[in-house]
Order: C-alpha cells, then structure tokens, then sequence
C-alpha cells in the first residue's frame, strides 16, 4: 500500500506534509508516502490581499477536491485555514501537536513593539492582527503583507516595511525562529483559532488511510482546537475576522480566553470560560454566547460591513 499526501508547494506546507509523512514513517508497518504538489487559489493569487476578496477556501479548497476525487488519500492544512464546517465527504483524521500559536513580530533594528516610533510601517495581511494592531498603537502605519514567509522577510530586509507580524509556528518550522524580535502578548493580540496546529484530512469512511492518521491525533491539540473552532463556528467567522480565540489544556481542565474588536480597534469585546477537556465543544459553544451577550456578534457584524466596504471600493 501507498499513501498521496495533497499539499501545497510553499515552504512552510512542504515542511508540514513532510512532518505528517515522517510521522506515518514511525509507525510499525507503515506505507510508502509521496508527496502530490498542488496549488491552490490562495498560492495564485498574490496581487491583492485576501481579505479583500469573496470567497472561503483560499487554501483548501483545491485540495479538497483532489481528495474526494481521489487524486490523494488525504491532505495536510494549517488548521486556521481550514473552515469550520467540513467540506462534505471529507474529515478531520488527525490534528498534530500545537506548535507556539503566539503571533510574532519581526523588526528591523530589533525594535519590540512599544519601541517601535510613531508612523512605524507595519506590515500584516490578516483583519484580525490589524485589528488588534489598531488597538495597541494606532499610531503605527499598517502595510499590506502578502507571500510566502521568506517572501515577507525579504520584503522586510529590503526596507519596504519597519515590522511585519506573522505566526511564530511557521517561523520555528522553517528554522527562521532566530528572526524573531518579540514573541506577542496573548492577551493583546490573541491568535487564530487553531493557529499553530497542523490538520490531516481524509475521505470520510475510507478506513484504509484513516487508520495510518488516528494515531497521529494529539489529545490536548485536539481538545483546544476543538473548542477555538466550536466557538468561531458558532460566530459563524472564518479565518477573515477580527477574532482571536485560544483553548489551553491543564490536567482536566480546559480554558479558554476570546476577544474581538473592529477593525479601527474601537468596540473590544473579550470573554474567559473554563470547562473539562472532555466537552471542548460545549466550552466553545457557552464562550460564544457570553461572547454574544456582551455584544461581540455586533462588533464582528460591523467589523464585516467595514470589510465589504473595502472590497467595494477597492483595497
């Protein structure tokens, strides 16, 4: 037997897919894997943000059809990008150990963020990290960020921004940890539901390859992600919202920190709920609803109708 892993070509999903098929390597008996290169619409379009076009899937969505066309026998994801509700006919298999979820900022000079001057250039393609930007220092310039990581870098080399912030994970995947200037706060600029976390999707009832992926499952990894994505799920938000959520595990218990605010850094909203790692999804579900309760829907609405506005008038 032989197992396709779908993946994209970039750097960073090239070493995802190349973890995941190391992992399958470990186990007793296990098959041959190879690699199928494919690109999706996110990979091709690159000269305009995300954000600022319709559509879900960026990542995904080519892959997911190589799968249930039975192109590959399963697919590696970011998780983050991954949306909420699966595409039919396929299933999370597997979700590998969290790497750092934090986001990360990245300096010219080595400037952390309170050193960073008025009129700083910043460079970030996500709503919800300009969201939060906006809250801390809206005397900063944001800057639209967009490729690959290195891609970003060099941008950043080149003098083309003063800062950029991306996830730590991808950084530490790529041994690029050592640009990091300053690991951020949390608290102050909570990350992606699921950020960190690599998936491992598959045809749903395909037994064959889901049983070489349930043992690659990371209990804790999975019980936080499921509880971050429960709770975005039920906001209805994709990776496109100015929504931070994070799942922490501890013994038996697992809590969970969520805040939001527009996209100017005005209206935050933030809520706390502690439940068992056994219900990660209810814990999700009774965060949304105290999210809810304290207006959180209302900000991520108005936050939304500001973004269609920027889409109609051009990024």
């Amino acid at each position: 037997m032989s197992l396709r892993i779908g993946t994209r070509g970039s750097a960073l999903a090239l070493w995802q897919s190349e973890e995941v098929k190391r992992l399958i390597g470990l186990l007793p008996g296990a098959p041959t894997v190879e690699l199928v290169i494919i690109k999706t619409r996110g990979d091709l379009q690159t000269d305009v943000p995300l954000w600022s076009t319709e559509g879900k899937g960026f990542f995904t969505a080519e892959l997911d059809r190589a799968l249930l066309d039975k192109e590959v026998d399963l697919v590696v994801h970011s998780l983050k990008d991954l949306a909420t509700a699966m595409t039919a006919g396929t299933t999370l298999a597997a979700v590998l150990e969290r790497e750092d979820p934090r986001d990360a900022l990245i300096s010219k000079g080595g400037l952390g963020f309170t050193g960073l001057p008025a009129g700083a250039r910043v460079g970030t393609s996500s709503l919800r990290r300009k969201a939060f930007l906006a809250k801390a220092r809206p005397d900063l310039k944001q800057v639209e960020l967009r490729g690959n990581v290195p891609t970003r870098i060099r941008k950043l080399d080149e003098g083309e921004y003063d800062a950029i912030i991306l996830a730590t994970a991808g950084l530490k995947r790529l041994g690029l940890a050592d640009r990091i200037t300053e690991r951020l706060d949390t608290l102050m600029f909570p990350n992606a539901a699921a950020q960190g976390a690599i998936a491992v999707c598959a045809r749903a009832g395909d037994q064959e390859t889901l049983r070489w992926l349930r043992p690659l499952d990371h209990g804790a990894t999975r019980a936080a992600v499921d509880a971050e994505r429960a709770m975005l799920g039920r906001l209805e938000g994709g990776c496109q919202v100015p929504l931070g959520v994070l799942a922490t595990v501890n013994g038996t218990s697992l809590s969970l920190y969520a805040a939001a605010c527009n996209l100017d850094g005005s209206d935050f909203v933030s809520v706390s709920r502690t439940g068992s790692v056994t219900e990660p999804v209810a814990l999700g579900d009774s965060a949304a609803s105290d999210f809810i309760s304290k207006g959180g829907d209302a900000v991520l609405a108005q936050a939304h109708a500001r973004r269609q506005s920027a889409i109609v008038s051009g990024p």
